[in-house]
This record gives C-alpha cells, sequence and structure tokens, in this order.
C-alpha cells in the first residue's frame, strides 16, 4: 500500500462525520460533498505527519470549506436551501439523501439559514458535534469567549423558535415519562422514552447509547424527585432551582417521540444563556 492510498483509507473512515458536518452548515447535499471533496485536497497536498488528530484536523478543514462557502453564497445573494441532489458529477445516491435530510430536519435547516454564517458554524460545530470553543475560535479569528457568545445566540434563535401546541404537548408527556421512571428508578421506563442512540451531555463528558444514559438517570432519583419541568428557550426540559434560579437545567432534543439528546447545563455561565420559564 503506498502511503497516498494509506492517507485515502484514513480519510474514508472519517468521510461520513465530514458529510454530516458540512451538511448541517450548508443544507444542500450536493454542497456538503464539494466541501468534504476540498477537505480531501487539502489533505492531499499537506504535511500531516505531525498531526496527532486527524479527524479534528478535517473536521476544522471542512469548518472553513464552508464557512468560505457560505459567506460567498450571502454575498451573491443566493439561495441557501435547494432540493437534496447530488452534484452533476457525483454518483446519485436518493436513500442517503433522504436520510440527510430526514436526520436533521427541513425546520432545523431553515432555522439555521437565518444565521449568521459565524453564528450557523458556532452553533453547529460546538452543540452538534463537540467541538470545542478554542479549536471553533480559531476557524472564525475570534476569542473562545467571542464564539461561546455567537453559539449563545445562535442557540436561542434555533430554540426560541416556537414549536406547535400539539409538539409541546408530546414532548410533555414524554418529559413527563421521562421524570416519573427517573424518580423510581424505573429503567425499563427510561428505555421507553430513550432513543437507542441518544446523548447525555454535560460538563463532565458524554454518555452515549440508551443502556448507559438510562443507567445513569435511574442513579439521580435524589435530583428527579426536585426537578419540574420547564420550557428551555421554548422547548419542554426540566430544572432544578435553588433560591428561585435554576441551579441545574436538562435540555432536550426529540426525535420520533423519543429523546435523542440531553444537555445537562449546570455553569452558571451557561445557565444565564438559556431562557427558563416554568410551566
Amino acid at each position: 500500500m503506498t502511503d497516498n492510498d494509506f492517507l485515502a483509507e484514513r480519510f474514508e473512515a472519517h468521510r461520513g462525520h465530514l458529510r454530516a458536518v458540512a451538511y448541517r452548515m450548508l443544507g444542500s447535499a450536493a454542497e456538503a460533498e464539494d466541501a468534504v471533496q476540498e477537505a480531501w485536497f487539502r489533505l492531499s497536498r499537506s504535511d500531516t505527519r505531525e498531526v496527532e488528530n486527524l479527524g479534528g484536523w478535517l473536521t476544522t478543514v471542512v469548518g472553513r470549506v464552508c464557512l468560505d462557502m457560505l459567506r460567498s453564497r450571502r454575498s451573491r445573494g443566493e439561495q441557501p436551501l435547494e432540493t437534496w441532489q447530488p452534484a452533476p458529477s457525483a454518483e446519485p445516491d436518493p436513500a442517503r439523501n433522504a436520510l440527510l435530510a430526514d436526520s436533521v430536519g427541513l425546520a432545523l435547516l431553515v432555522v439555521l439559514d437565518t444565521l449568521s454564517p459565524a453564528e450557523r458554524l458556532a452553533f453547529v460545530l460546538h452543540d452538534l458535534f463537540g467541538v470545542p470553543f478554542e479549536e471553533i475560535g480559531g476557524i472564525l479569528g475570534r476569542s473562545p469567549a467571542a464564539t461561546r457568545q455567537l453559539a449563545s445566540r445562535a442557540r436561542r434563535r434555533v430554540r426560541g423558535v416556537a414549536a406547535p401546541e400539539a409538539d409541546l404537548a408530546r414532548q410533555r408527556e414524554v418529559v413527563d415519562a421521562f421524570l416519573a421512571a427517573a424518580r423510581d428508578g424505573d429503567f425499563d421506563g427510561l428505555l421507553e422514552v430513550l432513543d437507542p442512540e441518544v446523548e447525555a451531555r454535560g460538563e463532565a463528558g458524554v454518555n452515549s447509547g440508551a443502556a448507559r444514559v438510562a443507567a445513569a438517570a435511574a442513579g439521580f432519583a435524589h435530583l428527579a424527585r426536585v426537578a419540574r419541568p420547564v420550557l428551555v428557550d421554548g422547548a419542554t426540559g426540566l430544572a432544578v432551582f435553588a433560591g428561585g434560579r435554576p441551579e441545574r437545567v436538562l435540555a432536550f432534543t426529540f426525535v420520533a417521540d423519543r429523546i435523542s439528546v440531553i444537555d445537562v447545563v449546570t455553569d452558571p455561565a451557561r445557565l444565564a444563556d438559556l431562557a427558563v420559564e416554568e410551566v
């Protein structure tokens, strides 16, 4: 195997992740493929022998490419959303394009298109893919604090879009079931409302998979007993209050009437960024 073959093999191992990042940044399967291909060109022309985390390096490259594409698109006044079709030079794959569209959701893409390119980059890379603000700031040429503010503004816009009452009612049912199961330490009950690929993210790290997340939630029955439902930036969530102020917030993302992401927020600075409303 030649060095180029080895490099191509390593790149292919990251292609799916890079395509997902690019699609959420650009809202277009064709443009996402172009961004990923550009990342390959840059990789093939670079000396990466000293790169310890190739996946992180490639994510940064794709982020820069997408940022340039968004800025160029905005300067030309182009419509950002298109039908999900592959580039003319690419082999058509309707199943993959449909999967991309379903996994992100047209509604989210429409909201993301209201953000500035910098806000979109900060939100997508940090909130959806967990890239540290220090690395995102390097792409944007801004400090980590300024990048955090960009993501915060984007988050408020994304979560602040009012959900239909029917959706909020269904979210409340799911959250109530989650809370009841957590209070009782009901592992099976928790599994019923968690997506199989659920992620629980907090300052301490990430838990992935329904079994691990359910086990962790069942172990926090003492907190579940004092938590109560709230609206977190317009979506149904949970909060633990102290002195009339939230000291712990659980913000949920829902997919197909199950919880797919749990963001556990305890940091005072991050809590201050959230709009928490008692219901």
